[in-house]
């Protein structure tokens, strides 16, 4: 899966109707409503709002009063061919007089989603686990040698080093083995920008 780490917004124009598409990562379905309502605001007097979600496993969409699926599914459909997650797609339609009819609005919904999709820096999501180490001092640069792709958040120095972070799971085995204690505290995605 992949999702994408900023806002994104384009506008393409059909027949002097205005297609803005803004894109969004979000987390929650909480965020989606935040958004829409915020983007109503954001761009008052227009005629349809038509979105697509995607937080796996759930997936939604919206045609907002245009004819069935010829907005809200042609959205969802280039967000499922994108193996996007995490994502909301708001495509904003400013009717300019000129009826486009089914194939021309399918095509109008799913082009202004492409080229926003186009403009957008889009990055895999990957596993990590968020674990707390607690281990002696002299552990310290076997374990940051060892584990270089560690994700420390925040490190505390009392008797012992602990340590708040990330690391792939699959490091989880060797780690146990190490002499330290080892919080297990939740397992989530995460994009990877680097």
């Amino acid at each position: 899966m992949n999702g994408i780490d900023k806002e994104v917004i384009s506008e393409i124009e059909i027949k002097k109707s205005r297609f803005i598409c803004i894109l969004s990562p979000i987390t929650s379905k909480e965020d989606v409503e935040e958004k829409l309502k915020q983007i109503r605001q954001d761009y008052p007097f227009a005629r349809h709002y038509c979105y697509a979600y995607i937080l796996l496993p759930e997936k939604k969409c919206s045609d907002d009063k245009e004819p069935a699926k010829t907005a809200g599914q042609p959205i969802l459909n280039v967000l499922e061919k994108q193996q996007l997650n995490n994502i909301l797609a708001i495509v904003v339609r400013y009717f300019g007089g000129i009826k486009l009819g089914a194939g021309g609005l399918v095509r109008a919904y799913t082009n202004a989603t492409n080229q926003a999709i186009e403009k957008a820096q889009i990055y895999p999501f990957v596993s990590k686990t968020h674990v707390k180490l607690t281990f002696p001092y002299e552990l310290e640069k076997t374990l940051l040698k060892q584990y270089p792709k560690l994700e420390v958040i925040h490190k505390t120095y009392l008797e012992m080093i602990t340590y708040d972070g990330y690391v792939d799971p699959t490091d989880l085995e060797t780690l146990s083995h190490l002499p330290l204690q080892l919080e297990l505290l939740e397992t989530i995605d995460r994009l990877k920008k680097d």
